[in-house]
């Protein structure tokens, strides 16, 4: 598909050859293709591609008249159908067109002449209507060769190209008639025909047509002869058809040219018309025959051999000279025609040119010739290029000989090496040069713009070129000519300095000297010409920029006044100041005088004198080494009294001369003029300390305020209320973007304060904001400000974090804000005051800007300023200027400044002084102003005090109180979390490593080792006696320091806390030999003593190079891991402690937490490989802290360091965690230690942690300052002073620069050499800062007693939060402060606090006052003691404060006493501070409610739990006898469950509560001494029970008191009984009332003063045996069961715990679960408790009868515990205790009264003793009452059994005799009588069961013959007891039965007689 609608060009533009095409087996592809056709569009070409295929088929069967008709009628379809062809057939269909239309043009030429040919194709080819064929033939065939290139192929096939050439040919030659048919008809064919000549003849097949028709040489020549004669529309179309045709020339189309000559007649028929033709015609026949010739030549040269061979340069130079005169364009496009390919023929040529040159030296740096290269554009044809020479020598034509030079110009950059070839042949530009004053002089201008692209763009130095300009100007035959030449030089100059010593060599510089000194005398006098002279003057200039010897030279010229003289014409000022300038190169002061005299000398009018004077003044500025000139020239005071000349220039409206001037230029000359002051003190601490300490700040202030925009009066406006506000950058777009009507004034006052903000930030004179105020003061235009605007206001924003530079600027501002006001605008006046202090606030956002404005006196300007804005709190600028002042005095601030701050009030002095006295001293503003004074007694100041409430002055004064504390607050609060988060920012050194690389602090004269004939002078430092190095125990390195930006991992660069280097004289290299840093790469701690050598680090020696001989390594490296967090300070310790043999060990320690130890080598003894030092040398030993400058690396990194030490001993792990407590404010050198929080309870000597003589140095930025190296020879030494200013790079003399020096806060302590401090190296990357926040500065002006004034002000809860908080704040922050508030008893006054006042918020202050407030983030100790007492546990104060907050307290107390990391700690606090007795002393309270007694109660029980201590437990014990109600009252009648319920008004009206609470606190107690936590010990629980006495605990059991008491009782007094060493002290007796005594103690002296009677005498000591009287108190709780399980705990040795609720209330299930619970190991070790046996069983004994149920079931329970731990441990000793068994048997003897006499108990008949059996059990007694009777007798009858089978009668007190021997005192006769008869029968019942053999009872024992002689001995025994009791009548029984019983007895030793003869002999004996 084609598209048809595409322009006549597009056609036949591909390169594609026939080949190609038929190679390629892709189908044809459309040029255009559209993505769908319509529909509509497609059936009509299908129509028309079938009927043209019924075209194809019949067409062969058809005459040719018959083909010709048909395929006429189908072409007018064919171009009907618009826009893309879709036919398949094309290109049979162009083929079948071309023919016929190729036959038709043939037949009408066919044997006509010339004319009548020319008519018939006129006739054939016109449009004559819809039917003429040759026409519709042309139209098609254009359409046709538009389609494809396989189309095109078709149409040249058939001899179209040959027939329309002739065609052109013959309307060529024969002009047609003139009548509008044949113009149509021109018209038409030259559509058609020339569109398809030209798609034709571009492709060489259509070229190859024509020579066939031998028609191409006929028209050639035609053009080349007859072109004056030929048709003139046609001279266009043939030319453009014949070049086409020279484009796509053949070999043979070559070949045929070159055969018929035609280039040769056509250059002699050329050479024939060439005079006669008009210039324009003779160029455009001579361009068609040049054309062919250029055209043929990469194809073959014969062409242009046959050109050259028949002169056809000189037909050349002929016709182009006699274009010499043309009108303007007339012929130029033909000329330039010529021109460019007379040019390319300069390259045609078969070998190269062959020349010889010789390049004259000096060259530039970047010219390379290459001789030998060769790029195909060289010069090869001479012949060509003479012809452009000898047209420019012959012509002075200006368009002729400017383009031979662009001609020359073009050869030039096709290759380099053309200039040379030229120049070394022909010399073109040489020659030129002696006729170039001749030509036109835009033909000057070209030719030297020639000239410079030499050295411009070749990069080449012509020198002879370069001699002959210098002539030429030397000569001046042309002034034009010379000036031209003198540009030429000036731009040649420019390219580099070579030409400044070139043209000064040649002589040039010495010419225009000597001119200008000419000129200048001439000027004096008359004018001159200026251009010559502005030209020379930039020429000099030129040759003066960066070249000192032609500075010298000018100099030595004295040209310098002659120079002088050019000042005044603005047309030589520029050149002037830039000599000038340069002069300055060689003298700053000359230049500096030169240029202030000149500002200073100049008039008002003369203003842009002085803007082109402050323009360059700024350039030099831009040298930092100009600045000492400026000041020393006094250019500060010569620029400001530009400012001071200028007052009124701003008025609104102008007035005097200033009216003339515009405002603009006014702003302008403001701008510069601050400009320059900017540039002197940019970066040069010289200039601004002499701006600062000069006061010239106020002086610009003032000259700025008095400019006339500015508000004159001192008076403020009264302050009005705005409805919105507008930022500053608001208001600079406001100002001059909007369409907002702003007054003028207005407007200059918004630019004067943009520059001062600029000034601020150090850009004002800067490039890029030179070009945003050229286009914000109309420099350009309206469209270009606006586009501007967004840029300035981006450029602006992106400014605003921008750091402080100078920061007195911002002090200009302030002061000029008073001044922001105008009468008639008060509103917008306010509204730009409040947006320059919004800016102001801005500015001091980040805390280095802070930090920055502290030392530039912000503060005392805003005080002194806007005073009236400080003291009208309505004021609008009252608060952002207050946040201002407390951003910046929250870093640092004079303590004039803040009292000055804190006396601005609404208050007068005397007012404020008069009513803020009391508690015995000034609360108030205490030193601020003159006091009177105060009142004698504390009574009267308390009364004052009170006095206030009812003042009316309160509220006033509140107020006041308020707003101060909300300051001081601001102030005084922490604004970042460090490690130390209450203290206060340390002073410290910042290292930016940013800016320059580089900075640090460099140490002199850390020692010196002197050889023994060195001279003591050449040592530094400060001491008596020489420093040795290395220490000989070794060192430490203690540092703080703060990482507040870490570099790029990739670029990392460490941080170097020391770096220690030794230097030997007479040598010239130093060696590192110690270091320690940190390395951010692999965060690591990294300690060298390695020798390095010290140099820089691009060629310092890898690692690894120096072998070490020691075994021990040089260097070692410890992980830090995450301890290193940026923005927090951090404590280094590095320890090395020296061992023998050269070895030592380093330890590194971070925060008190150690990072590693590690053995490494020592220090060597001398630097480096010395081994031996010259008597008469000596060695220098400095240190670096920091990168010194050799070390220069950038980097992002940013890092502070605080208080550095270095001891020359290793410090003790307890040292160096006392350093680490002391914090970053530490400032001293350990001597007299003592930490905040301390020594408050007792007086202890402060400690020294350092021997004096051991402290090398101490570096703190608080004790520095700045001097000069003058200041440090003259105040320490000379070598010092030398050695600084070598560091610094300064001179030695230098008396102005300032230095920074930490001085050695070690240097007055005895002791040898040391340093004399450190020294700040490094202009932009070390930062010194301060620190004296307002907290630090408050205690010069009255410290705390102020707080309190505020506090005592206070009358809302606002105030007195607010109040508080600060007091907290800086109590907490300064450890100054806190010692005041401790020295004059602040905290007993701060006590005093209104009750009613408090509030929640307040507590929470006192909590962090104390320490304890962020439980659960850090420690929770409490640190401040003293408020902890006095303010915290004053219960009373908080019991009456609103909103319960003593629950808080209490809650609180709880909290910090059983916090794990510092409740022992508080604990111990809480004795100290009496908290126990003053919380029991709020028991008193009879309102107090049941909560809190419970947390009271705990929080004892918290004390004494972390603080174990027999004085609490005293005075416990004492308030708990108090409890104690008499024994009249039986507190068993009243019911403790209700009391709960009850209100509080009825508890205490009743004792149910006082039982409660004791209770309460026995709990306690109990809980205390079981508590698992503490863990008493043995000595601690005797400690605390022989305080208290058991006569204390025995008080608890008594019988009238509630049982739950007694248990309790019970409960304390059984854990400490558990104490075995205790329960034989309490059973042996204790003294009683030691409670009493003990409590007592310490008021003895009190009560001897109070005692008016006469002593009693002491009734002696009473003793007190425990058990005695515990067992008669548990007679009276027999019906408790827990008091059985306490005792039964004790019996078992197991403490007590609670038992489970199940157990509980049942006896039984109480003992077996204490049974189970019990420990057997325990029993196993120490034995059954005889004593708790006895008590079990005397609880047993007293019950008698059956009246409750206890009393039924209790007995038998405890019996059967007994039976029970009987069988579980048989062998224990406790039950054959006399104790126990005497026990037992009153238990037993008491079971049941006698019921007459005994005689009847056994009788004879009973059937036991009839049949000798015995009685086998205790069962055929008659059963008494009681059922446990039975069972003790039983239990008893175990333990007899017991006895008589394992216990020997041989031993003292038998069982069998302690039972028959036992019974009460009161006991008769008659029941002993009985008692021992039972007893006996029992002991026979047992021997009879023995006898009986029959195993029921086994003795313990394994052996047989033991046993026998157990039995035997026992047997014999109980024989004699049983005879001795019978004849003593106390045994009532039967005579018979004994008898009967002793025969059995016999008979069973008879039958053991064989192995125990003798005891059976003894036995009978017995009986008998």
């Amino acid at each position: 598909m084609w598209q048809l609608e595409d322009s006549p060009c597009e056609a036949g533009q591909q390169d594609q050859s026939p080949d190609d095409v038929n190679k390629s087996e892709a189908p044809e592809q459309p040029a255009h293709k559209k993505d769908k056709l319509p529909q509509s569009h497609t059936l009509q070409w299908e129509a028309l591609g079938k009927q043209f295929v019924e075209y194809e088929q019949v067409a062969p069967f058809l005459i040719a008249e018959e083909q010709q008709r048909r395929l006429l009628d189908f072409l007018p379809l064919f171009l009907k159908s618009a826009g893309v062809i879709v036919f398949p057939s094309i290109q049979l269909l162009a083929s079948e067109v071309s023919k016929l239309l190729t036959k038709e043009i043939k037949r009408t030429l066919n044997g006509k002449s010339a004319e009548e040919a020319r008519l018939g194709l006129e006739h054939l080819l016109q449009k004559k209507g819809e039917a003429e064929d040759g026409h519709l033939l042309l139209k098609s065939v254009y359409l046709l060769s538009r389609a494809d290139l396989r189309t095109m192929w078709n149409i040249i096939g058939s001899g179209l190209p040959a027939a329309l050439l002739q065609c052109l040919y013959l309307f060529f030659t024969f002009p047609l008639e003139k009548n509008s048919d044949g113009c149509l008809f021109q018209l038409l064919f030259f559509f058609f025909s020339f569109q398809i000549m030209l798609n034709m003849y571009r492709e060489e097949q259509g070229v190859e047509e024509l020579l066939a028709a031998d028609k191409l040489q006929s028209l050639i020549i035609a053009a080349a002869s007859l072109w004056d004669q030929c048709s003139h529309p046609w001279k266009v179309p043939t030319g453009r058809v014949l070049r086409t045709i020279s484009k796509a020339q053949t070999k043979n189309s070559i070949l045929y040219l070159q055969a018929v000559d035609c280039i040769k007649i056509a250059v002699q028929n050329l050479f024939k018309l060439a005079d006669t033709l008009p210039a324009c015609d003779a160029c455009q026949a001579v361009s068609i025959v040049l054309c062919f010739v250029k055209d043929s030549y990469p194809v073959s040269s014969a062409l242009l051999t046959e050109f050259e061979s028949n002169d056809g340069y000189q037909l050349l130079l002929k016709v182009l000279l006699r274009c010499e005169g043309l009108q303007q364009n007339e012929g130029d496009s033909y000329l330039n025609e010529i021109l460019d390919m007379l040019t390319c023929l300069t390259t045609c040529g078969k070998t190269e040119l062959k020349v010889s040159g010789n390049i004259i030296h000096p060259q530039l740096p970047q010219f390379d010739y290459e001789w030998t290269r060769s790029s195909g554009m060289t010069v090869k044809n001479l012949q060509a290029f003479q012809v452009l020479q000898s047209i420019f020598q012959k012509s002075n034509d200006q368009h002729l000989c400017g383009t031979v030079l662009g001609a020359i110009g073009t050869i030039w950059a096709w290759d380099t090496v053309n200039f040379f070839l030229l120049e070394w042949t022909l010399q073109p530009i040489n020659q030129f040069i002696d006729i170039i004053h001749f030509k036109p002089h835009p033909v000057q201008i070209q030719f030297f713009g020639l000239v410079e692209s030499i050295v411009l763009d070749l990069c080449y130095i012509p020198h002879e070129i370069l001699k002959k300009i210098q002539c030429l100007i030397k000569e001046n035959v042309v002034p034009f000519c010379t000036l031209t030449a003198l540009r030429c030089l000036l731009s040649i100059t420019k390219k580099d300095l070579l030409f400044s010593d070139i043209f000064r060599d040649s002589g040039l510089l010495g010419l225009l000297l000597a001119l200008l000194r000419k000129q200048a005398k001439i000027l004096r006098k008359s004018g001159t010409d200026k251009e010559l002279n502005a030209v020379m003057l930039k020429m000099v200039a030129a040759l003066t920029v960066g070249c000192v010897r032609n500075t010298v030279v000018l100099k030595d010229y004295g040209m310098v006044p002659y120079i002088k003289i050019f000042l005044d014409d603005e047309c030589y000022r520029g050149a002037t100041l830039s000599i000038l300038e340069q002069l300055s190169v060689i003298n700053y002061e000359e230049y500096m005088s030169i240029v202030i005299g000149a500002l200073c000398s100049s008039t008002q009018g003369e203003l842009h004198l002085k803007l082109d004077l402050l323009k360059s003044l700024l350039r030099i500025l831009n040298c930092p080494k100009s600045h000492s000139a400026f000041r020393t020239c006094s250019g500060f005071n010569g620029l400001l009294s530009l400012l001071s000349d200028m007052e009124g220039a701003l008025q609104d409206p102008p007035c005097g001369l200033w009216a003339a001037v515009g405002q603009n230029c006014i702003l302008e000359l403001v701008f510069r003029t601050l400009q320059g002051i900017t540039a002197a003190l940019h970066l040069d601490p010289v200039n601004s300390n002499f701006f600062q300490k000069n006061g010239l700040f106020e002086k610009m202030a003032e000259d700025l305020g008095s400019l006339g925009c500015f508000w004159t009066q001192r008076e403020w406006h009264i302050p009005l209320s705005l409805e919105k506000t507008r930022t500053f950058a608001e208001f600079l777009d406001a100002a001059f973007y909007s369409s907002e009507p702003f007054p003028a004034w207005l407007k200059n006052c918004v630019w004067v304060l943009s520059f001062l903000d600029h000034m601020v930030k150090g850009t004002l004179h800067l490039e890029n904001y030179l070009n945003e105020i050229r286009s914000e003061m109309g420099e350009e235009s309206r469209d270009d400000q606006e586009g501007t605007q967004v840029t300035v206001f981006l450029q602006w924003s992106e400014m605003r974090d921008c750091v402080i530079v100078n920061p007195g600027a911002v002090c200009v501002m302030v002061r000029l804000l008073p001044k922001l006001y105008k009468e008639g605008h008060s509103q917008i006046s306010q509204e730009i005051q409040c947006a320059v202090v919004d800016h102001i606030q801005s500015l001091v956002k980040s805390e280095k800007s802070r930090q920055v404005m502290c030392g530039s006196g912000l503060l005392s300007t805003i005080i002194t300023s806007c005073q009236d804005a400080f003291r009208n709190g309505s004021h609008p600028l009252h608060l952002p200027l207050t946040r201002v002042f407390e951003k910046l005095a929250s870093q640092s601030i004079e303590p004039d400044v803040l009292r000055q701050f804190l006396c601005l009030g609404d208050l007068s002095s005397d007012e404020l002084n008069t009513k803020c006295c009391g508690f015995g001293l000034t609360l108030c503003f205490v030193d601020l102003v003159p006091a009177e004074e105060v009142a004698a007694d504390n009574k009267t100041a308390l009364q004052a005090a009170v006095s206030l409430s009812n003042s009316p002055w309160v509220s006033k004064g509140s107020a006041l109180a308020l707003q101060t504390a909300m300051s001081l607050i601001s102030m005084t609060s922490p604004r970042n979390l460090q490690l130390h988060s209450t203290a206060l920012a340390p002073s410290f050194v910042e290292f930016d490593m940013s800016m320059e690389g580089y900075g640090c602090l460099y140490l002199p004269t850390l020692a010196t080792v002197l050889g023994p004939s060195a001279e003591q002078s050449v040592s530094g430092g400060i001491g008596m006696g020489n420093r040795m190095f290395p220490p000989s125990s070794g060192l430490t390195l203690s540092c703080w320091f703060l990482v507040s930006k870490f570099g790029v991992m990739h670029n990392s660069h460490p941080l170097r806390f020391l770096t220690i280097v030794r230097h030997m004289s007479r040598t010239e290299q130093e060696f590192v030999c110690f270091s320690v840093s940190f390395s951010p790469q692999d965060c690591s701690l990294v300690i060298s003593t390695e020798e390095v050598e010290f140099q820089p680090l691009d060629i310092m020696e890898p690692e690894g190079e120096i072998q070490n001989i020691s075994p021990f390594p040089e260097q070692v490296q410890f992980g830090c891991g995450k301890l290193l967090v940026t923005g927090q300070w951090h404590h280094l310790t590095v320890t090395v402690a020296k061992e023998a043999k050269k070895n030592c060990i380093v330890s590194a320690f971070i925060n008190g937490q150690m990072l590693g130890s590690a053995k490494m080598r020592y220090f060597q003894t001398l630097p480096g490989s010395c081994v031996s030092m010259d008597p008469s040398s000596f060695i220098d030993v400095y240190g670096y802290i920091a990168t010194p400058r050799v070390w220069k690396q950038k980097s992002s990194l940013i890092w502070r360091l605080g208080p550095t030490y270095l001891f020359e001993e290793a410090i003790s792990v307890e040292t160096m965690e006392m350093i680490n407590k002391l914090g970053p404010q530490y400032c001293s050198n350990f001597q007299a230690v003592q930490l905040q929080g301390e020594n408050q309870y007792g007086e202890q000597n402060p400690a020294q942690l350092v021997v004096e003589e051991k402290i090398s140095f101490g570096i703190n930025a608080v004790c520095s300052s700045f001097i000069t190296i003058q200041d440090i020879k003259s105040s320490y030494n000379e070598v010092d002073g030398r050695l600084v200013a070598k560091e610094i790079g300064i001179n030695s003399r230098d008396s102005s620069t300032p230095v920074f020096l930490a001085k050695n806060i070690a240097g007055h302590l005895s002791g040898s050499l040391r340093t004399i401090g450190s020294v700040a190296v490094g202009q932009y990357g070390v930062r010194v800062f301060k620190s004296s926040p307002a907290a630090t500065s408050l205690n010069f002006i009255g410290g705390p007693s102020i707080l309190l004034g505020l506090i005592a002000m206070a009358s809302d809860d606002h105030t007195m939060y607010a109040a508080v908080k600060v007091l907290n704040s800086i109590l907490n922050s300064s450890p100054m402060s806190e010692k005041l508030m401790r020295h004059f008893g602040g905290y007993q006054v701060g006590a005093l606090l209104k009750t009613q006042l408090l509030n929640n918020r307040i507590l929470q202050l006192m909590f962090s006052l104390v320490g304890t407030a962020e439980l659960g983030f850090g420690s929770s100790v409490i640190k401040n003691y003293n408020a902890f007492q006095y303010i915290l546990c004053n219960f009373e104060l908080w019991m009456k404060a609103p909103e319960n907050l003593d629950l808080t307290l209490f809650a609180h107390l709880v909290e910090i006493l059983q916090c794990s990391r510092g409740g022992c700690q508080n604990a111990e606090v809480a004795h100290r501070v009496q908290m126990v007795p003053k919380l029991i002393f709020l028991f008193n309270d009879p309102e107090i409610s049941n909560s809190r007694i419970t947390v009271i109660c705990t929080i004892l029980s918290h004390v004494l739990q972390g603080y174990f201590n027999t004085k609490d437990v005293l005075r416990i014990g004492l308030f708990l006898v108090y409890t104690l109600k008499p024994s009249s009252v039986d507190e068993n009648q009243l019911c403790l469950d209700s009391t709960a319920e009850m209100p509080s008004e009825a508890l205490s009206q009743t004792s149910g509560k006082t039982i409660w609470l004791r209770n309460q606190l026995l709990k306690m107690l109990l809980d205390v001494i079981c508590s698992a936590k503490i863990h008493l010990s043995s000595e601690a629980q005797e400690e605390a029970f022989l305080a208290l006495g058991p006569d204390w605990f025995l008080l608890f059991t008594q019988s009238y008191l509630h049982s739950s008491t007694v248990v309790l009782g019970i409960k304390l007094l059984l854990y400490f009984l558990h104490n075995r060493l205790l329960l034989n002290k309490f059973k042996e007796g204790i003294v009683a009332g030691r409670w009493l005594e003990n409590s007592t103690a310490g008021l003895s002296i009190l009560m001897d003063n109070l005692k008016t009677h006469p002593l009693v005498p002491d009734s002696g000591s009473i003793l007190i045996f425990g058990f005695s009287v515990l067992q008669k108190c548990l007679t009276d709780h027999i019906h408790i069961p827990e008091i059985y399980l306490l005792v039964a705990g004790l019996f078992l040795a197991t403490p007590y715990s609670e038992p489970p609720e199940t157990v509980k209330g049942n006896l039984d299930s109480m003992l077996q679960w204490i049974l189970q619970q019990h420990v057997t190991e325990n029993v196993l070790k120490n034995g059954l408790c005889a004593e708790a046996a006895a008590l079990l069983l005397e609880m047993v004994r007293p019950i008698t009868g059956a009246e409750a149920s206890w009393e039924t079931v209790y007995p038998g329970n405890v019996i059967q515990f007994l039976c029970l731990i009987y069988h579980s441990y048989t062998q224990d000793p406790v039950w054959h205790c006399p104790e126990f068994l005497k026990t037992l048997a009153m238990v037993a003897f008491h079971s049941g009264p006698v019921k007459g006499g005994s005689e009847g108990l056994l009788t004879p008949e009973c059937p036991a003793i009839a049949e000798g059996k015995g009685c086998t059990d205790s069962s055929s007694l008659p059963l008494l009452p009681h059922p446990a009777k039975k069972q003790v007798w039983d239990f008893l009858h175990i333990i007899l059994t017991d006895s008589l089978l394992n216990i020997p009668a041989n031993k003292q007190g038998h069982p069998l005799e302690l039972l028959l021997e036992a019974s009460p005192e009161d006991a008769t006769s008659e029941q002993k009588r009985h008692f021992q008869t039972k007893v006996l029968l029992s002991a026979m019942d047992v021997f009879h069961v023995i006898s009986q053999g029959e195993g029921k009872t086994r003795p313990r024992g394994d052996s047989s013959e033991s046993t026998a002689s157990v039995y035997m001995m026992n047997v014999t025994y109980f024989v004699q007891k049983l005879i001795e009791k019978m004849i003593s009548r106390m045994f009532a029984t039967d005579t018979k039965q004994i008898l009967l019983f002793i025969a059995k007895q016999i008979t069973k030793v008879s039958h053991m007689q064989d192995f125990f003869k003798p005891l059976s002999t003894f036995s009978v004996s017995c009986c008998w």
